[in-house]
């Protein structure tokens, strides 16, 4: 059994993998190998950022599973692999609690109008401006999975009403009042004060949110985006931002990363943007690998997998995710 590894371990992490499998060849290939290890490999973990051979890896038939080390899947999901028999699951879960974090850093700091006060300091002016609320406001989630119910359980403590959209409306969650279909955004748009987004990025969701859909959302509402860039048209975000149809926006995805020097999304004045550092957090490792061998042992076991992925989707289901709230 050779299995290969593409995210950001070390030894220690090593050891605990190998612990699980003993008998298994480890192989810590990195970005900088991956593309030629990966047609060796019989089990995959990690997040590729180079290109590599996904259809040569299918066609050759020796890969049997993919562990994300992410939560998004564009990065493995092609047709090919869609296609084929390999097993794939997700990260989904190991990064909510530090997308949380980045999400109210966001959410507040735009609320709060923080944008405004940090060009007030540059010119030394002490001088109130407006600034927004969260407690007790309407809160909008595309996108129940992980991400978004840690989220739905933290805005409870703000007493927000929380409504959510997702392809899996009939898995309740005690800290969101309304589940609607993935298919009903435009009914939960009019109806909220804060819009979050907690989606992957899928043939559905690219390009989900356009000006339309932007106009939807009552006059002074927020948006934030924590998902992926492709799920907002970044130039109809621009426009109805600079409309003044909205309050201001945060996002720490944008449709091209790095965002370029002359995207027109750096001039925006009530925009904060952060560069994709959602998923950063000191123990993440630590937490991947920990998800990675409970998989193996079950993956060894023959138990069902956390995090299973169902393909033609692109996510797992929310009663899957790995520590589900």
């Amino acid at each position: 059994m050779r299995i290969v590894l593409c995210y950001p371990v070390e030894s220690q992490h090593i050891a605990r993998i190998q612990s699980v499998w003993p008998e298994a060849e480890l192989v810590d290939a990195g970005q900088e190998r991956i593309a030629a290890q990966l047609p060796t490999a019989d089990i995959y973990c990690g997040h590729a950022k180079v290109p590599v051979p996904w259809d040569e890896v299918v066609a050759g038939g020796r890969l049997q599973w993919i562990q994300s080390s992410a939560a998004g899947l564009d990065h493995c999901l092609v047709p090919s692999v869609v296609d084929s028999t390999i097993t794939v699951t997700s990260a989904s879960g190991v990064l909510a609690k530090q997308v949380a974090d980045q999400t109210f850093a966001l959410l507040l700091g735009v609320l709060r109008n923080l944008p405004t006060y940090f060009r007030a300091k540059e010119a030394r002016e002490f001088i109130r401006r407006p600034t927004r609320d969260l407690y007790g406001a309407r809160v909008g989630i595309v996108g129940l999975g992980g991400n978004g119910r840690l989220l739905a359980r933290l805005l409870k403590a703000f007493d927000c009403s929380v409504i959510a959209t997702d392809w899996f409306p009939e898995q309740k969650s005690p800290f969101v009042d309304e589940i609607l279909p993935a298919d009903r955004v435009d009914d939960l748009l009019p109806r909220v004060d804060v819009l979050i987004l907690a989606a992957p990025l899928t043939d559905h969701t690219r390009g989900l949110i356009d000006a339309r859909r932007l106009r939807m959302l009552p006059a002074g509402a927020v948006v934030i985006n924590v998902a992926r860039g492709p799920i907002i048209v970044e130039s109809d975000l621009v426009e109805v931002l600079n409309s003044g149809h909205l309050w201001g926006a945060g996002v720490d995805v944008t449709q091209v990363e790095p965002l370029p020097n002359d995207s027109q999304l750096w001039a925006v004045p009530n925009v904060i943007i952060t560069p994709h550092v959602g998923g950063q957090r000191a123990s993440r490792i630590d937490d991947m690998t920990d998800l990675f061998c409970e998989n193996l042992r079950r993956y060894r076991a023959g138990k069902p997998l956390a995090n299973l992925v169902d393909k033609r989707l692109g996510f797992p289901e929310p009663s899957q995710i790995y520590g589900a709230v």
